[in-house]
């Protein structure tokens, strides 16, 4: 089997996060279980998805602060799993990692519009954008792990 691509990561981080979510079991014990045993997915977990997991967790907090900044007329335990965990995923990488903030928010979009409701895409483009604009072009912080950050030819759309 081939390298896992960056949106196949992306959807497999966010399959743990909603796991996590919905169970209500800490997500790294939820992570724990995935690297141990993969399941329906024979593919190991590769390290991005892991590290964006990983990245989610320890800056969960902050994460659920701006999605709480950003939401108009929504609070985050009224939006659906999915759409939320689309957001901590979205914002871990435009708040700590080097993925350009089109290229986050478009996979954002990507996956809400996949996965989630009619409504969803729009949605959740609209919260990351203001989020977005919050963050001056070209500042990032350092990526919280290893593989976080979205460089060289495995670009985002593979």
């Amino acid at each position: 089997m081939g390298r896992e691509s960056r949106r196949g990561s992306r959807k497999r981080a966010l399959d743990i996060l909603y796991e996590a979510d919905l169970k209500d079991e800490p997500i790294p014990i939820v992570l724990a279980r995935h690297l141990a045993a993969p399941g329906v997915d024979p593919a190991p977990l590769s390290e991005f998805a892991t590290a964006l997991v990983r990245g989610v967790h320890r800056s969960r907090e902050e994460i659920d602060q701006v999605i709480q900044a950003h939401a108009r007329d929504w609070k985050l335990s009224r939006m659906p799993i999915i759409d939320r965990n689309i957001l901590r995923i979205a914002l871990f990488e435009l708040l700590h990692s080097d993925v350009p903030k089109a290229v986050a928010i478009d996979e954002a979009v990507e996956l809400a519009k996949w996965l989630s409701t009619e409504d969803s895409g729009r949605f959740i483009n609209g919260l990351l954008a203001r989020a977005a604009q919050d963050r001056p072009a070209g500042e990032t912080e350092a990526p919280d792990a290893e593989g976080a950050g979205d460089s060289g030819a495995a670009g985002a759309g593979d």
